[in-house]
């Protein structure tokens, strides 16, 4: 009695396409030689000894199955999806992967074999640089959320998205300094996973493409990190968007769907709400959530703090300036034609050139704009 199985595992790019890798034939009785033989007869064995094959990386695996062998190619493709989806790293790692068994109804030869997208030193290095990353980057006395920050900002920073379209892993990011969504989401969860905070990684389209993200656990509640989208295209050094950090499932749906929602936690609030109860709170943390709360410009969706003509605009850039600013951010009441005639105005504090940017603030009739300068 023979029976095998095949399975291909797609690969997601941001932006992003499908690339698809055929199993390598293998000649089992040379397989069968490589790996040596053990006995399993347990679903758990048998899903740990392939989570633990996975782990090491390992290509050609032999064991005897002790059991019901009429159940065994169910029971095998379960125990390698559940094997792989008990660790978001390896899911995204394994590239491929095949099985075939003989034998009697009681007992049976089962030969597995795997491709992986990243080797066993690639991965430990991975390993290894993010230790040293978090080291310099996680201060003492940080909170979750600002660990959150300083990791989404981080990867933003350090890492180009790859046009090229052949660099998929978190490895690839950090040696090579660009990846697509799949390396971005890796190194995302990995890091993210070593401080202590629960992460998943979500597949779903954006964009009409293939992409992949993280969905991030805060205090309880989760949200939508898309570290992909926040690094602009082409790269900008030094320069970090948070248009796509801890967003709801309301937020994230504008332009983002994701494959099998109840595979996912649900996201129902915006990530502000929380960090305002947290800032109101006024525990000894108040100073550092209020921080955040500044630095993610949420301070646009408190309506008292809005611009409206061009005196409340010039004294919100002629603060700007004393920090040595060239950027602002704000919320505006009026129409463009008006911010129009009000950005002209600011020539006077003796600007060179002015750009701005605008988009209208949801739940609202007034405008969000970003506007940068020379001087």
């Amino acid at each position: 009695m023979g029976k095998n199985g095949k399975r291909i595992i797609t690969i997601l790019l941001a932006g992003c396409l499908i690339a698809v890798a055929l199993p390598r034939t293998v000649d089992l009785d040379q397989l069968y030689a490589a790996s040596g033989t053990s006995d399993i007869s347990t679903a758990t064995d048998l899903r740990q000894t392939l989570l633990t094959a996975m782990s090491q990386r390992t290509e050609e695996l032999v064991f005897t199955y002790k059991g019901n062998v009429k159940g065994l190619k169910k029971q095998l493709q379960t125990s390698i999806d559940e094997a792989m989806k008990s660790d978001p790293y390896i899911q995204y790692t394994v590239k491929s992967y095949a099985f075939n068994y003989k034998g009697s109804n009681v007992s049976a030869e089962v030969h597995v074999t795997l491709s992986y997208r990243e080797t066993k030193e690639q991965t430990d290095y991975v390993n290894r640089k993010v230790t040293n990353v978090l080291k310099e980057i996680i201060k003492p006395g940080m909170t979750d959320h600002e660990k959150v920050k300083v990791i989404h900002d981080w990867i933003v920073l350090n890492l180009s998205y790859d046009t090229s379209l052949k660099k998929y892993t978190a490895y690839d990011g950090l040696v090579t300094g660009s990846t697509v969504c799949q390396g971005y989401s890796l190194l995302a969860y990995r890091m993210l996973e070593r401080v202590g905070i629960d992460n998943r990684i979500v597949e779903g389209t954006a964009g009409g493409q293939l992409h992949a993200w993280n969905i991030v656990n805060l205090d309880g509640k989760w949200y939508h990190m898309d570290t992909t989208w926040d690094d602009p295209t082409p790269d900008r050094k030094g320069k970090v968007s948070h248009s796509y950090y801890l967003l709801s499932d309301d937020e994230m749906a504008r332009d983002h769907i994701w494959t099998g929602k109840s595979k996912y936690p649900a996201a129902p609030a915006p990530y502000r709400e929380a960090l305002l109860k947290l800032v109101k709170a006024g525990d000894s943390k108040k100073a550092a959530y209020q921080k955040l709360y500044h630095a993610l410009d949420y301070s646009l969706y408190d309506e008292q703090d809005a611009v409206k003509g061009h005196a409340a605009l010039k004294t919100k850039v002629q603060s700007k300036l004393k920090e040595g600013g060239t950027s602002l951010t704000f919320r505006y009441k009026g129409t463009e034609a008006g911010l129009i005639e009000d950005l002209q105005d600011l020539y006077q504090l003796g600007m060179k050139s002015i750009s701005y940017y605008v988009s209208k603030m949801e739940g609202t009739t007034d405008l969000r704009v970003k506007i940068n300068w020379t001087l």
